[in-house]
């Protein structure tokens, strides 16, 4: 991934159902609370990543598109109906990630947001209708197969935004939710320069009350999948007495 689309990346900043039972306090009780949000990605990895959370007891929030996955289909397909029904049936939160997972790349001068294939730079420019449909879509897939919606939450693919796109979502009912610097789990990464157990200390070092993390199901690019070191940062930071909320469940996330 390059550079300025990395920094893009971490530079982006900005009714709920009932809480969900939260993983059992630190004996000590809480030092903090941390947020670890979950964005789609190929899946193969999905459902070991759930076993994860199931051990722990973690609620997370899961941020939803149609991408493509390793199985050569969607991950929003009637397919993949079994495992959103588990996570949805175990209480995690889920917002929308758009339907195709392409790239806001700017407001035009008519009104419009460019939105960008990935890829092949495809462009299509979005009026308000067009942009709260994108984020749509994926909850009533969603809804077709669990039976419940999303939470008001939702996040641009890759973190990139403009002024008009957070517009355009807050005036249909989303929030955008960013993720902040220290819990960018840097899954996205290559894994030769940034190797798996270095990410993971700076993350077990670095991350504190009320960040959000952000993670994938998956990324094609990682050689050295980061994803079985979820495991390990679960248990050292819930060690150091942070516990996890989902986003619906604690709004200090919104500094």
């Amino acid at each position: 991934m390059r550079a300025a689309f990395l920094a893009a990346a971490l530079a982006a900043v900005v009714p709920a159902l009932a809480a969900a039972p939260a993983a059992p306090a630190p004996a000590g009780g809480c030092t903090g609370t941390v947020f670890l949000t979950i964005d789609t990605g190929h899946m193969e990895p999905a459902e070991k990543m759930a076993d994860i959370l199931d051990r722990h007891g973690v609620k997370a929030t899961f941020f939803v598109a149609n991408q493509k996955t390793r199985r050569g289909d969607g991950s929003l397909e009637p397919s993949w109906a079994p495992f959103w029904k588990r996570l949805a049936d175990a209480g995690h939160a889920f917002g929308s990630h758009t339907w195709r997972h392409w790239s806001f790349q700017g407001d035009t001068a008519d009104g419009r947001v460019r939105y960008v294939e990935r890829g092949t730079g495809k462009v299509e420019l979005l009026d308000e209708k067009g942009l709260c449909a994108e984020l749509r879509k994926p909850e009533e897939a969603f809804r077709a197969m669990t039976g419940r919606g999303f939470d008001p939450y939702w996040r641009a693919p890759g973190g990139k935004l403009t002024e008009r796109t957070l517009r355009f979502a807050s005036q249909c009912g989303f929030t955008h939710v960013p993720w902040t610097p220290a819990g960018f789990s840097g899954d996205e990464l290559p894994s030769d320069r940034f190797p798996s157990d270095k990410l993971i200390a700076a993350q077990l070092r670095d991350i504190k009350d009320r960040d959000i993390l952000v993670w994938h199901l998956g990324i094609w690019s990682r050689q050295d999948p980061l994803w079985p070191r979820l495991d390990g940062l679960i248990g050292g930071l819930q060690k150091r007495g942070l516990c996890f909320a989902r986003i619906p469940d604690d709004k200090r996330w919104m500094r």
